[in-house]
């Protein structure tokens, strides 16, 4: 197989680099998260750059391209720690252009590839863990619509975004709804999550609600899987400057006379480093790739790449934090920055234990390697 991106991938990987090293660098960051961690001028210039309508087809003013070109722009934005929810437009994007009708794609399609519409999924509760099926929300009809109510947590940039597309029981099947923000009955509270990202918590109490699909657990599964590919290639673009900078603090930092580089046990730890990056690498791929397989194959699939995900995630993470001592647990040095994302990633979509339990309940006797 050819795992060599085409041209125009290439250039736009380059293109989100240069943006990356340019307009968002360490003390950028710092701003965006002392004013709340999210900055909509910053999701603008995401916007101008056409990365919100990645995924969206050209009819609804996207650039109509696919998972690979998505995991390409979200592995530069992982090594440079951005903190705008743009996985979120791709995983509002896959539901509306998957399963919501045609007034539903029209209506929101167009705002979220232009930037103008921040939609996040609204599905976590407190209850359910990681568990699809679990969900005390509840709609009820309300004339010629619905109306929610309900309590979702750690909602991606939830008292910022414009609209959430939120889980919901309706006649004892799950279904998905989508919800504006401003909407009567909705409540925020928004903080600060462990990677100084945005979230919030968000209370719908009969509020309007706008129908997407009645289909909802089979919608929200895809949902999730598309989250889990972003998060491996975040994860795989945050691992790789982090393999970066703890390589530059080991042939900078001396010890009886001679940069730390130079000892033997260290080098194999960064060694191992390396290859948990490598091995996250290409579960990565092999996740994005998988994205339009059928539905059980394509479960198992993101499922296994979030099991290596997330021991490569804490062992490059912690091994950075030991190799670089003290420092690498500082608030001035972008090391710990890096740390904290990793290890939030880690339990994002479903922690290693869960995603190990799913593979471990579905598989064969043979495995999977005989026929």
């Amino acid at each position: 197989m050819d795992f060599d991106f085409s041209d125009d991938q290439q250039a736009l990987r380059d293109a989100v680099a240069r943006w990356v090293e340019k307009s968002y660098d360490f003390e950028r960051r710092k701003k965006v998260v002392a004013a709340g961690g999210v900055d909509r001028a910053v999701y603008g210039e995401l916007a101008a750059l056409g990365l919100t309508g990645i995924c969206i087809a050209e009819a609804h003013g996207g650039m109509g391209m696919g998972p690979v070109e998505a995991m390409v722009v979200l592995e530069e934005l992982g090594r440079g720690l951005v903190t705008e929810p743009l996985a979120q437009a791709f995983v509002a994007s896959a539901i509306l252009q998957d399963h919501g009708d045609a007034a539903a794609q029209a209506a929101w399609l167009p705002r979220i590839a232009s930037g103008e519409a921040l939609v996040v999924l609204a599905q976590q509760e407190r209850k359910a863990r990681y568990r699809l099926d679990v969900c005390a929300a509840q709609a009820t009809p309300a004339g010629a619509g619905w109306t929610l109510t309900g309590l979702k947590h750690i909602v991606p940039a939830g008292d910022q975004a414009d609209a959430f597309i939120v889980p919901a029981q309706l006649d004892g099947q799950l279904a998905l709804f989508l919800v504006e923000r401003d909407a009567a009955g909705v409540a925020t509270r928004g903080y600060l999550t462990q990677d100084e990202s945005r979230a919030a918590d968000v209370e719908f109490g009969n509020a309007p609600a706008q129908l997407v699909t009645t289909d909802g657990l089979k919608a929200l599964a895809h949902a999730v899987d598309v989250g889990i590919a972003c998060a491996c290639a975040e994860g795989v673009g945050a691992m790789e400057q982090t393999l970066r900078l703890t390589v530059d603090y080991m042939n900078q930092r001396k010890q009886f006379g001679v940069a730390i580089a130079s000892f033997q046990a260290l080098r194999h730890r960064v060694a191992d480093m390396k290859m948990q990056l490598e091995l996250a690498r290409s579960m990565s791929y092999y996740a994005t790739l998988k994205l339009g397989a059928p539905e059980a194959e394509r479960r198992q699939a993101l499922s296994r790449a979030k099991v290596q995900l997330g021991q490569a995630l804490r062992f490059v993470g912690q091994q950075s934090v030991q190799l670089h001592g003290g420092i690498g647990v500082t608030d001035e040095y972008a090391g710990s920055h890096y740390f904290k994302r990793l290890t939030q990633l880690e339990m994002t979509w479903g922690d290693t234990l869960h995603h190990l339990g799913e593979v471990s309940d579905h598989m064969r006797d043979s495995a999977g390697v005989f026929a």
